[in-house]
């Protein structure tokens, strides 16, 4: 696992970008929570806005540590799914809820006026931190999940999603894994 000193979230816009994306959805929803057998692709990706968060490195993204989808099934109604983000990094804390962000302010810049997503029961207490509201509970694929709507009061548009969000992280260097010439000891 590469330590990131920071995070680009944006639309794809390079091939690369969507090949890892979906390659990250096949491992965490197929090989990790075993909800799909080989691949979690459907008929909504090829309607669908792709989003990730890149790693970077000097500058330039390294590699796709999170993903979400979204697209537009009614003029108006957004919908979000197939939120994922790498093992290796979820525990940074700030890429879910960042794709989550810039998922719906970008479809709040294209005129939504309603976001959902069909929400794990695990994530549904960070969902309502970010003002969701809970609609109601289903089983999708033997896993309780919760449907949920955004308040688009706190998501302001964002009208540039190729750019997207940057995420800056705190570098820290452990003194035992300085080189002995930088600590002063022979």
């Amino acid at each position: 696992m590469n330590h990131y000193a920071g995070y680009t979230i944006k639309w794809v816009t390079l091939p690369w970008e969507r090949q890892q994306a979906f390659a990250l959805r096949q491992r965490v929803f197929c090989q990790e929570q075993g909800l799909f057998v080989g691949d979690d692709r459907d008929d909504i990706d090829s309607e669908a806005r792709l989003l990730v968060a890149l790693g970077s490195v000097a500058g330039w993204h390294d590699e796709v540590v999170g993903t979400v989808r979204i697209h537009q099934p009614e003029p108006g109604i957004w919908v979000g799914s197939r939120l994922a983000v790498d093992s290796a990094y979820r525990r940074q804390g700030q890429l879910g809820p960042t794709l989550i962000r810039l998922a719906v302010c970008s479809a709040h810049a294209l005129g939504c006026q309603a976001f959902y997503a069909q929400v794990q029961h695990q994530n549904e207490p960070l969902f309502r931190r970010m003002h969701w509201q809970t609609l109601d509970w289903l089983d999708l694929r033997g896993v309780r999940h919760a449907r949920m709507q955004a308040d688009l009061a706190f998501y302001p548009p964002c009208h540039d999603p190729h750019s997207g969000m940057v995420i800056h992280t705190a570098t820290r260097q452990r003194t035992a894994e300085m080189p002995t010439f930088l600590t002063g000891v022979a």
